[in-house]
């Protein structure tokens, strides 16, 4: 769909007709509240972004009353070094978490996050859900972040009481399969998370349905919670940033029946591209190692002695496609009612609204499920940003997550902190036609050596793989250099053929390692340029 075309949808989709409201450059009123949604591996998969089929209504209103980022890009694609970015305003090179393993803290202990910079400005700083990842921070979900503990469903949340079994299912027969291995988990001692460890070797389906309402699973119970903290935020006088982290579309796709209900499987989408890209280094796909981790996936997985892909059968593929699109509606859902309460009590109209999901996800495409990419189904990542004194528009400039820091600081009025790097987009939520960054950057590790950065322009994508340990802090070293892949998104969008060493790219080629050695010199004090020749 053209960004014409989108423009109209979005148009046609305005649910709120606000005025231009000029409040931010007066000191004489309130401060925005601030409601910070994020929802976990949710690429850009919903109506405002093109896709007509998915039920997307609520996310869809959001972009009607906000800026729609179409070319948005995470700095990793994989969850807890996206977060940390994103809520420190700091590329992965700078906070030094690059897994699920490090904490953020251990590597910089006086970092200083966006909940914590808002909270230390006025605002009283709220979270529930998943928000950073919690393998890169406390169990209280890095304290210094909030004004109060950290929020958490207790099992009054939930339909009748009654929590998902091993996180997830609710579904009767899998409830019972599910407490038969926990019953074996006990008989061997175990309790706890290490009996639901236990279990998941035996039984981890990775999709679900269950006749049960909303607050049946998670999401839905913690949107009861976050609709009663809301309720709570509103009698205050101190303005609130309040962040809602959903655990959907996340592996495995669970949702009520009546989500799956939206769709006919046998029209489920399936990646028209299952190959790996021509002239394509082996280096730059995984085999899909998440969905692995799911039972009923290793008997249908046909390349298993590969390094790369899984070959799926086409019915696994849609079923899989159907629970992500089911799951995203659900969570679509529970922001309606976010949304609904907002304007049912006023707030709406003092409320900055931002929406992001952390990275993107593989649907098949070269034959890959989950992100861990430089692809771009892997990078590009929705965002949509609402300031109800600002007009809805669509924008295609490139953007970044390390982008929101910064932006929400200016639409709040308090300073921007020295040292973030990214930039506020609030010039292009003025006017959707300025470009604030020539491109985006995206990384991705193979092993503990190797680093593939990634810089996506409007039109292409140039991914240099740099080996022995090489990080941006450093000077740049051509000489480590282990691979290179260049997209042209006009002609490719499917990402067929890596052209970085066809004659007829040469140009484009060198116009954008020199962007990407430029970029790598602003990283560090003493940059070492060696040459642009290959």
């Amino acid at each position: 769909m053209r960004l014409k075309e989108i423009s109209v949808l979005i148009g046609k989709a305005l649910v709120i007709s606000m005025p231009v409201n000029i409040w931010a450059q007066s000191e004489n009123v309130d401060k925005p509240n601030v409601l910070f949604i994020a929802i976990d591996d949710l690429k850009p998969e919903m109506g405002a972004y093109g896709n007509e089929i998915i039920k997307t209504p609520n996310m869809d209103r959001l972009a009607a009353m906000g800026t729609l980022f179409l070319e948005n890009h995470c700095q990793q694609a994989i969850s807890a070094p996206s977060r940390v970015s994103l809520l420190t305003g700091k590329r992965p090179d700078n906070t030094r978490v690059w897994d699920l393993r490090t904490q953020m803290r251990d590597m910089i202990p006086d970092i200083v996050t966006l909940p914590q910079y808002f909270k230390e400005n006025g605002y009283r700083s709220l979270g529930t859900g998943k928000i950073f990842d919690f393998r890169s921070v406390t169990w209280q979900q890095d304290e210094q972040s909030w004004s109060d503990p950290y929020l958490r469903v207790d099992n009054s949340y939930f339909h009748d009481g009654q929590r998902p079994m091993l996180y997830w299912y609710q579904n009767p027969e899998n409830r019972a399969i599910a407490e038969k291995y926990l019953e074996k988990a006990s008989e061997n001692g175990l309790t706890g998370n290490e009996a639901i460890r236990f279990a998941h070797q035996y039984f981890k389906p990775s999709v679900e349905s269950a006749d049960v309402p909303d607050n049946g699973y998670h999401d839905g119970a913690m949107t009861v919670l976050a609709l009663e903290t809301l309720g709570e935020l509103a009698s205050g006088k101190e303005p609130f940033f309040f962040a809602v982290g959903y655990h959907l579309p996340h592996l495995p796709f669970v949702a009520p029946q009546k989500y799956w209900d939206l769709y006919d499987r046998e029209e489920m989408p399936l990646a028209p591209f299952q190959e790996p890209a021509r002239n394509s280094p082996s280096l730059a796909y995984h085999n899909s190692g998440e969905l692995r981790t799911y039972t009923d996936i290793p008997p249908l997985a046909s390349f298993s002695d590969q390094p790369y892909g899984i070959g799926l059968p086409e019915y696994k593929q849609k079923e899989l496609i159907h629970g992500y699109y089911a799951a995203t509606s659900y969570v679509d859902a529970q922001i309606g009612k976010l949304l609904d309460y907002l304007e049912e009590s006023g707030l709406i109209e003092n409320t900055v609204i931002v929406l992001w999901g952390d990275h993107g996800w593989h649907l098949g495409d070269h034959d890959l499920w989950c992100k861990h990419s430089n692809f771009e189904q892997a990078t590009r990542s929705p965002m949509i940003i609402s300031a109800p004194w600002l007009q809805p528009s669509v924008t295609s400039g490139p953007t970044e997550f390390v982008d929101i820091f910064p932006t929400l600081c200016d639409l709040a009025g308090i300073p921007v902190p020295d040292g973030l790097d990214g930039l506020s987009l609030v010039p292009m939520m003025e006017n959707p036609d300025e470009v604030v960054k020539e491109f985006a950057v995206s990384q991705y590790p193979r092993g503990n050596n190797i680093m593939g950065y990634s810089i996506r322009t409007q039109r292409h994508r140039l991914t240099y793989w740099i080996g022995e340990g090489f990080r941006t802090t450093v000077p740049f070293n051509r000489d480590l250099m282990v691979a290179t892949e260049l997209y042209d998104y006009k002609n490719d969008p499917l990402e067929t053929v890596n052209v970085a060493d066809e004659s007829e790219y040469q140009s484009v080629y060198r116009d954008l390692s020199r962007m990407m050695l430029d970029f790598f010199s602003t990283q560090v004090n003493n940059p070492e340029h060696i040459g642009l020749n290959r």
